[in-house]
């Protein structure tokens, strides 16, 4: 027996690894990550200590060797032989296998104006020291996307009392994955916080002073970081012939278009009941699409079926989001005592909520919420917007009908 090979040792691929294990899997397993680390999580690198940024382990070397995974550390997958089930790396070597995971994640998407090579990424361990060590000699930053990223950082960087400026090609920050309600209540904090502002403008060239923007506004910045997103990591697989779009096309259990290959994480585009394939960025779809691909390796037949969900914690306040909301969709709001929710209904059926607040003062709503979702249930608006029911008591409600 070749075992199981899985390429990318990040929070997808690592779990799992020590998900097949858990599901009874005893032949041999192999872990291929590119960066010279030990597996580590990426939420923490936006978010360092005093004492800087902090290399924080998914799993120890003893962990690993407890479990018989054999981690290829610092190893990159140059070319996959479909029909010979091999995987050839970049020293040389190479693994066979009988299944193979590919969890290769994503990669910064590069700017390509004038001046694109001062700009740094923030994506790895690497990219987040180098950023966070010239923030502590007072550099001003310019930060091109107002995404979840480019916020997360602002908000640190404020903290340091770092001049930070954001500039976003979309009207407003925060558009594509945040409800325009709590976007807009994001936004005003980064205002007061003194976080500048350049919207619906375009970048013109880079400088070793300045951003250049497209209406030829000079934006000061030692220095000049990129959060335009991510494109899926899908070079090993399109040359491989493997079926690809905006990710790897997986069914709705993993399985790429070779039926020995399974594709989970950034990289994997899911096949959705409407017949469309999504790819979800966040870190716990990482883990559970990691557990569904290695139950179905291990020889058990399992869906894909996790509700989205993602966080976000900038400043004091921290957004939850759980499920997938259209503009479309009718919203209910229901206050909170240290923050709100916003509920969105698709012809009366609960499917998806948020929230934001003090601290992690909205999570057991959002937990509640993400239960109700679950149940399918079709909520009375007016109970949902009481903030004297309780979500408990729906979600009893649900289960005793």
């Amino acid at each position: 027996m070749d075992g199981i090979v899985i390429v990318g040792a990040g929070e997808c691929g690592t779990r799992a690894a020590f998900a097949l294990r858990e599901a009874g899997y005893s032949e041999t397993v192999t872990l291929i990550g590119a960066e010279p680390h030990l597996p580590y999580e990426r939420p923490p690198l936006s978010k360092p200590a005093s004492e800087g940024v902090q290399l924080k382990s998914i799993c120890t070397k003893d962990a690993l060797r407890a479990a018989r995974i054999a981690y290829y550390q610092g190893t990159s997958a140059a070319k996959l032989d479909v029909h010979s089930k091999l995987l050839t790396l970049d020293d040389g070597n190479a693994v066979k296998y009988d299944a193979l995971l590919l969890a290769t994640g994503a990669s910064p998407r590069r700017l390509t104006c004038t001046g694109a090579e001062y700009v740094l990424d923030f994506r790895t361990y690497s990219d987040a020291r180098a950023i966070f060590s010239l923030a502590n000699h007072g550099a001003r930053f310019a930060i091109v996307g107002g995404g979840l990223i480019g916020m997360e950082l602002a908000a640190v960087l404020r903290g340091k009392g770092v001049a930070v400026s954001v500039i976003e090609a979309a009207p407003r920050p925060l558009g594509r994955a945040v409800p325009a309600r709590f976007a807009a209540k994001l936004h005003a904090r980064h205002v007061e916080e003194g976080v500048s502002f350049y919207l619906g403008q375009g970048i013109a060239a880079i400088t070793v002073g300045a951003v250049i923007l497209s209406d030829g506004t000079a934006v000061p910045a030692d220095v000049t970081v990129s959060a335009i997103g991510v494109v899926p990591e899908i070079s090993l697989a399109e040359a491989a012939g493997l079926a690809t779009g905006n990710g790897v096309l997986t069914d709705a259990g993993l399985r790429t278009s070779d039926p020995h290959i399974y594709a989970a994480g950034d990289c994997a585009a899911v096949l959705q009941a409407n017949g469309s394939h999504v790819r979800f960025e966040c870190w716990r779809n990482a883990r559970a699409q990691a557990e569904t691909a290695a139950r179905n390796m291990a020889g058990t037949t399992v869906n894909f079926t996790t509700i989205p969900w993602f966080w976000s914690d900038q400043y004091d306040l921290g957004l939850q989001v759980a499920g997938l909301s259209q503009p479309g969709h009718a919203s209910v709001v229901r206050p909170l005592s240290n923050g709100e929710m916003e509920f969105y209904l698709d012809e009366g059926r609960l499917i998806a909520a948020a929230g934001l607040g003090t601290g992690n003062s909205v999570a057991k709503d959002i937990k509640l919420a993400e239960m109700l979702i679950a149940a399918g249930i079709s909520p009375d608006p007016d109970l949902l917007a009481d903030p004297a029911v309780n979500l408990k008591s729906l979600l009893k409600n649900v289960r005793a009908a």
